[in-house]
């Protein structure tokens, strides 16, 4: 049967894509405001102190990074500068985001260049997406003493901020959290889009569409076409574009607002190589190890999205992976069923999005056709352990997770650990490495 969705769901999921609009129109506020507070500190300093830090020019320093996060909001106003293309209809907002009505809720959008079709809603589901933000990307920022590891659109924070989906009356002022994700999306921007992501995403990306392409090794190169592969948690969409690229239909699909919106500028208006500079690294004065390396531009994108060859199958749709593949045949979506249309699954960062593993690799195993092919790459960083809006969450270690999939129905092969970052900062002095587990998995019929 078809999920059914309340009027009130509807409104709580406009309210919250408004105010993921309103974060990234209120960047620059926000970011010049953080900067301001280092003035402020140096004032409170001796005048000596002072004086020694103008010699070393820290003062300039931060006018630089001023002009730095006006170059971050002058990009960051091209994401949002049309959100009517999602479906919802943003009346123009006050500098403090005042919230207001939103309407229609579904749309589906064609790109320019080749199918990329942002479905806010599907065929068998009245509304797909909810207010929560998961995205892929994974970021590593300082709360308090600690660390803590956010998983941030590209593949933002998937511990859900309790707040993010409350009705609200009045003005919305972004919080912390927000401007987590928007600055976790800017760095995914590099790992995607520039030549300075190209090290992790030879890590990360290569050894997927190796192994994809040794699967079809007895398929030409001009047959690939009428092979479907799927990439969950697509982020920005640079894995999905690529897999394309090699030939095959190929689908993604994301969970994130900010990674949709961002992903939507990059793949359907951008026309050149390096059309946009952004700087992702000004947001901390820790671990630098210069000003160069702080305030150094990086220019997006490397490749041209358009440049995929005619007659290319790609798409991204956007909603929860359950909703929108877990729906047993029948359910809904009778014209494209989901179950045995896949031919590959890949899935980067992807796993420890699970709620319920269980779940998951069951939807993997289903969607694929028999003989089918998953290729998974990631950590187990399970993203709602501990999580406080009390939403269950089932943690398995490595070998358990294999034991899960031979039992759901899959062999299991090519395994082997891979050293890999995630939006890292090669010119900082802290770093996190993961030692993923990479496989290749074939469906048993």
């Amino acid at each position: 049967m078809a999920r059914n969705f309340s009027e009130s769901d509807v409104e709580e999921e406009q309210i919250h894509f408004a105010n993921v609009v309103t974060t990234f129109q209120q960047y620059a506020q926000y970011s010049l405001a953080a900067n301001n507070r280092r003035r402020k500190d140096l004032y409170t300093l001796p005048h000596s102190d002072k004086e020694l830090l103008d010699i070393i020019g820290y003062r300039q320093k931060l006018q630089e990074v001023d002009k730095a996060i006006l170059i971050n909001a002058e990009f960051l106003k091209q994401i949002v500068a049309n959100p009517e293309i999602f479906g919802h209809d943003l009346p123009s907002q006050d500098l403090d985001g005042e919230q207001q009505e939103l309407i229609n809720p579904e749309i589906s959008t064609e790109g320019l260049f080749y199918s990329l079709c942002y479905l806010l809603t599907t065929l068998c589901m009245d509304f797909c997406l909810s207010g929560r933000s998961h995205s892929h990307s994974h970021s590593h920022s300082h709360h308090g003493p600690g660390h803590s590891h956010d998983h941030n659109g590209g593949h933002e924070a998937y511990i859900v901020d309790p707040t993010s989906t409350k009705k609200r009356h009045g003005k919305y002022r972004p919080t912390d959290f927000d401007m987590d994700k928007l600055r976790s999306t800017l760095k995914q921007f590099v790992r995607d889009w520039s030549e300075e992501g190209s090290e992790e995403r030879e890590a990360s990306y290569k050894p997927m569409k190796d192994a994809l392409v040794a699967h079809f090794s007895d398929i030409p190169p001009n047959e690939r076409r009428n092979f479907r592969v799927l990439v969950p948690g697509a982020g920005l969409g640079r894995l999905a574009y690529d897999i394309a690229s090699l030939g095959f239909a190929c689908q993604g699909n994301e969970f994130s607002h900010y990674m949709l919106l961002a992903s939507y500028l990059i793949l359907n208006k951008t026309d050149q190589i390096g059309q946009h500079t952004i700087y992702p690294y000004v947001h901390s004065f820790s671990n630098v190890t210069s000003r160069d390396a702080m305030l150094r531009p990086v220019r997006i994108p490397d490749v041209l999205p358009s440049s995929l060859p005619a007659g290319s199958d790609f798409s991204l749709v956007a909603g929860d992976f359950e909703e929108i593949y877990g729906a047993e045949d029948g359910d809904c979506n009778e014209q494209e069923p989901q179950s045995g249309q896949w031919d590959a699954v890949l899935t980067c960062f992807f796993i420890d999005t699970a709620k319920n593993i269980v779940n998951y690799l069951r939807i993997i195993h289903r969607i694929l056709a028999p003989g089918g092919v998953w290729i998974n790459l990631g950590p187990l960083l399970w993203h709602f352990e501990n999580n406080a809006t009390n939403d269950p969450s089932v943690e398995l270690d490595l070998e358990e997770v294999k034991v899960l999939a031979r039992k759901i129905g899959f062999e299991i092969s090519n395994e082997r650990t891979i050293d890999t970052t995630y939006t890292s900062n090669s010119q900082s002095m802290l770093g996190y490495v993961y030692r993923t587990a990479f496989w290749t998995a074939t469906k048993i019929p």
